[in-house]
């Protein structure tokens, strides 16, 4: 009997060390997939930046400045945005040339679609940029500048251009286009945008002139 028992302790606590490790190699995994997801996008970010300001076009660190929107402004206009998520401020010779605000649409077709908008000064488009998504292959993945130029439909409209009621796809009655067998992408796409620019006519003396947390001193 003493021998059964014996035999029941050391299998329970082999079990138990079983679990322990392999909850422990699981916690590790998924650490290391997040961080590994999360510089990925930092990495695509940094690409998004220069993709709608060309480097020639300012002068300052732009990687470093920065404001962490969670720190400096409600942002309740702007939507669910990602945790340390950062505004970019582009300058040549310290004139402000851009504010670029990473946006996230939550209501993608099968998950978030990140994106990182340029708003000039003056409140108008820079650039748009998807940054991750897992939208369809052949259908919502047009929203990619890789897939299609229909992203570059944004540039140059402002808040009040087109007018309020024309921000959303023209099958809702906007003035945007929607893509073939693929609505709810695009309009998330441009619900996304349209809150981008709100948040910057709420927030653009802030956005274009407070102390970064880590700016350049230009």
């Amino acid at each position: 009997m003493k021998e059964l028992f014996g035999s029941i302790r050391r299998n329970a606590l082999g079990l138990s060390l079983f679990a322990i490790v392999t909850a422990g190699v699981i916690a590790v995994a998924q650490t290391t997939t997040a961080d590994r997801i999360k510089a990925n996008i930092r990495a695509a970010e940094a690409r998004a930046l220069n993709d709608i300001i060309p480097q020639s076009a300012y002068n300052n660190a732009l990687l470093s400045d920065t404001l962490l929107l969670t720190d400096h402004f409600d942002t309740a206009l702007l939507g669910p945005i990602a945790d340390g998520a950062l505004a970019y401020r582009a300058r040549q010779d310290g004139e402000a040339v851009a504010v670029l605000l990473p946006v996230v649409a939550p209501d993608g077709y099968t998950t978030n679609i990140d994106m990182i908008v340029g708003i000039r000064p003056d409140g108008s488009i820079a650039g748009v940029r998807v940054v991750a998504h897992r939208e369809t292959p052949g259908l919502g993945d047009k929203v990619d500048r890789r897939k299609s130029d229909w992203i570059e439909g944004f540039n140059g409209t402002s808040l009040n251009d087109p007018a309020e009621e024309a921000w959303a796809v023209k099958k809702d009655g906007g003035a945007f286009d929607q893509f073939t067998g693929a609505t709810i992408t695009p309009r998330a796409v441009v619900n996304a945008v349209h809150k981008a620019l709100t948040f910057y006519a709420a927030n653009h003396e802030k956005l274009l002139y407070l102390k970064g947390d880590d700016t350049d001193g230009e």
